[in-house]
């Protein structure tokens, strides 16, 4: 009747696509089917009216935590277990995945050489770089080439699955190592910078970094140049860096010196201010009077402030003309206001020299100008020892 014969159209059509999948096993074709639903370890999949099963593990070449993507979908498979008896099939879509890759792969590793640019998506991101997918083979743009700039951490740049254009800057096809870089794809920025800058170029720039021994300003787009502590101001030379400047703040600077080679620049914050010493220069010289308070004793000498933040130097020496420095530097502390002479200005060595005693003059000198050679002194005996007697002429002398 009409139903054996449904029947048994039904059962050729079955046979028949039991037929097409012994056939797809044995020789390694592909088969396309709709994933239908999920069970214990795996996924459903009708392959023209044959339920088969689809593992977990042979759903991709990477694990699948959620595999509800994949329901209601038609794919392609390759069959890799079959038992007709027990009504058994087995699916894999990873291997198709993974031939396809292996085609891409070669086409790719046909296509690759160094100097050409490419496409790809970022897989990882690590301390050290990023790696991109370039379609079957990773990869690997280190920090260093991302930016003629300084890049503190590859996140600064990239974020995972972003696209990026790269150009390969080596290619090991043996160890199937590939080298990206996104800075050559631009001009080297550092290319006739000491032309551009010369020395005492005065410029802006922008704080990008802070350690422990200066800043790094960034000049233009890729070129960063280093402020030493030393250079930051002329007063304070061990002035920490974070509390003379801060991240992200414009700054003058000036170009003090450039390497090209080595790719270093050296800047200074300092230069762009009056430097006081010279200033002092200016406005006194040798022989003038000034008054100060004592900032410090040494052992050496007396250091007195003068304006514009700068100390001045009263030696030992040059405290009195009659007691030894050690004696006569008992007589001072920290914070009297005392007068004293311009002796010497040293702009350059930053060091300025000044005197006590040379208030009053050279005693000594005072006295032997009214007193001709031959003349009749009187004085007391102070001392007598076997190289003579020490006598008291005058005050001082």
């Amino acid at each position: 009747g009409y139903g054996d014969t449904i029947l048994s159209r039904d059962k050729a059509k079955r046979l028949a696509s039991w037929m097409n999948l012994e056939k797809a096993l044995e020789q390694a074709e592909i088969v396309t089917g709709t994933v239908t639903g999920k069970v214990k370890g795996g996924l459903t999949v009708m392959v023209n009216g044959i339920r088969a099963f689809l593992p977990g593990s042979l759903v991709d070449t990477r694990p699948i935590k959620d595999t509800s993507p994949y329901e209601g979908k038609t794919m392609e498979f390759k069959v890799i277990k079959l038992d007709r008896k027990r009504n058994n099939v087995v699916l894999s879509r990873r291997a198709v995945v993974e031939a396809s890759q292996g085609e891409e792969r070669a086409k790719l590793m046909s296509n690759l050489k160094e100097g050409a640019v490419v496409t790809g998506l970022v897989k990882n991101i690590t301390d050290y770089g990023a790696f991109v997918d370039l379609g079957g083979i990773d990869g690997l743009l280190h920090i260093t080439d991302l930016a003629w700039r300084r890049v503190r951490h590859p996140s600064e740049m990239l974020t995972v699955g972003q696209e990026v254009t790269a150009k390969i800057l080596k290619f090991d096809q043996e160890k199937n190592r590939v080298s990206l870089g996104v800075k050559q794809l631009g001009d080297d920025p550092w290319v006739g910078i000491a032309r551009r800058y010369p020395p005492n170029t005065r410029l802006f720039g922008k704080v990008t970094n802070l350690t422990d021994y200066g800043a790094f300003v960034e000049i233009e787009s890729g070129i960063e140049g280093l402020v030493h502590v030393s250079e930051m101001d002329w007063t304070n030379k061990n002035v920490a860096p974070s509390k003379a400047t801060a991240l992200g703040t414009e700054v003058e600077v000036m170009v003090l010196d450039i390497d090209e080679d080595k790719r270093r620049i050296s800047l200074g914050i300092k230069q762009c201010k009056a430097n006081p010493w010279e200033e002092f220069s200016r406005g006194q010289q040798k022989g003038d009077k000034l008054t100060g308070a004592i900032k410090s004793i040494t052992d050496f000498g007396v250091f007195i402030g003068l304006p514009g933040g700068i100390d001045g130097l009263v030696h030992l020496s040059d405290l009195s003309w009659n007691e030894p420095g050690e004696e006569a530097v008992k007589k001072y502390k920290k914070g009297d206001e005392v007068e004293a002479t311009v002796l010497a200005i040293d702009v350059e060595k930053e060091r300025i020299s000044l005197g006590i005693k040379q208030l009053s003059g050279d005693p000594f000198n005072n006295y032997t100008s009214v007193s001709d050679k031959g003349s009749l002194v009187t004085g007391t005996v102070k001392a007598v020892d076997a190289k003579g007697a020490t006598i008291h002429l005058a005050d001082e002398v």
